[in-house]
């Protein structure tokens, strides 16, 4: 990704009261809500733009492309959600079983909240991942690979702890959840409703060996 100082930029400076960063910060922020609701071939440039109140031409002051522009949204989601799993997976007040289900619960209020519109970015954009950039495809597995690597820490914690038995596979688990747990959010937006979470989360922990 290429920071707004790294060269002149293409197109004319935007005519809005606020900072390079901030305008820059908030057109990644409005991409993002837009990418989790349309995913990558159906968003428009120009709807989010409008959201922000940047010309048009303005764009490319910012970003080379919209490629470059899904990049930028790519790391800041992925940023985002790390985060949110560090806060769930790390909270040490709760047992390392019950994080990963506090944090689900989290997900699935925030779906419910949004109306059942918005998924999950990573899963929206590895669903059209053949129409992308190919450039796209290493940046997904890479953010995958990293909330696997998160879950599976947590998991190792609870096999340290006696909650999983002392052979569980934990970097198989964790790999099992994230793509269990995609297919789940894509269900829950096709029905409009929590069902497929709750389904989902329940045959996992009995699954778990214990």
């Amino acid at each position: 990704m290429t920071s707004v100082t790294d060269k002149p930029r293409r197109g004319r400076p935007p005519k809005v009261p606020r900072p390079q960063g901030d305008t820059r910060a908030a057109l990644i922020r409005s991409g993002t809500e837009v990418l989790t609701e349309q995913g990558f071939s159906g968003a428009g440039i120009d709807s989010i733009l409008r959201r922000v109140g940047v010309p048009k031409g303005s764009f490319y002051y910012y970003f080379d492309s919209k490629e470059a522009f899904g990049h930028a949204i790519l790391a800041h989601y992925g940023a985002y959600f790390a985060h949110k799993l560090d806060c769930h997976l790390g909270n040490t007040t709760l047992a390392p079983l019950r994080r990963i289900e506090a944090f689900v619960a989290d997900a699935r209020a925030g779906m419910a909240r949004h109306g059942y519109r918005r998924g999950c970015l990573v899963g929206n954009l590895g669903q059209e991942v053949g129409r992308l950039p190919e450039s796209y495809r290493d940046r997904l597995q890479s953010i995958l690979a990293d909330w696997q690597q998160r879950l599976a820490r947590c998991l190792e914690e609870a096999r340290a702890s006696g909650e999983l038995a002392p052979a569980a596979d934990c970097q198989r688990l964790a790999e099992a959840f994230w793509i269990g747990w995609e297919g789940a959010v894509m269900r829950a937006r096709l029905e409009a409703d929590a069902r497929p979470l709750d389904v989902f989360i329940t045959t996992y922990m009995e699954g778990l060996p214990r």
